[in-house]
């Protein structure tokens, strides 16, 4: 048997704001943009050829999701965006106005640092050793 992860739900505001940040500031691929009826669509971005994994944006609806824009990992950092060359997608994404949270930092396991998207959720830039 094969499996994989295939999406992560991330509520957001609104799907055209969250679909500029991701595809425009970070380059990620929109794989789809569905329209579902009623307001809803069916939306999923990845990282510009990543095979696996993707986010799958969704509008909060009522006010109980829209409380968890931002929060949905309880303050932690709950995604990680994995690359080939820290240096480069760092300098590209600050220069794109990205806020990050601290300096790069060498941890055992790779060079990290935290930023935070335009909706609060905290995120690692990494690259692995």
């Amino acid at each position: 048997m094969r499996q994989s992860l295939h999406a992560v739900t991330l509520v957001v505001p609104g799907y055209d704001e969250a679909i500029a940040f991701y595809t425009q500031t970070l380059s990620f691929s929109l794989l789809q943009d569905i329209d579902l009826g009623g307001g809803k669509r069916w939306v999923r971005v990845a990282p510009a050829g990543s095979e696996l994994g993707s986010l799958l944006l969704a509008q909060a609806d009522g006010p109980e999701q829209a409380a968890a824009i931002g929060n949905q990992t309880g303050g932690r950092v709950g995604f990680f965006l994995q690359t080939d060359d820290f240096q480069r997608d760092y300098t590209a994404m600050k220069a794109a106005g990205v806020t990050f949270e601290e300096t790069p930092r060498h941890e055992p396991y790779g060079t990290v640092a935290v930023w935070r998207d335009p909706f609060g959720n905290r995120w690692d830039l990494i690259e692995f050793i």
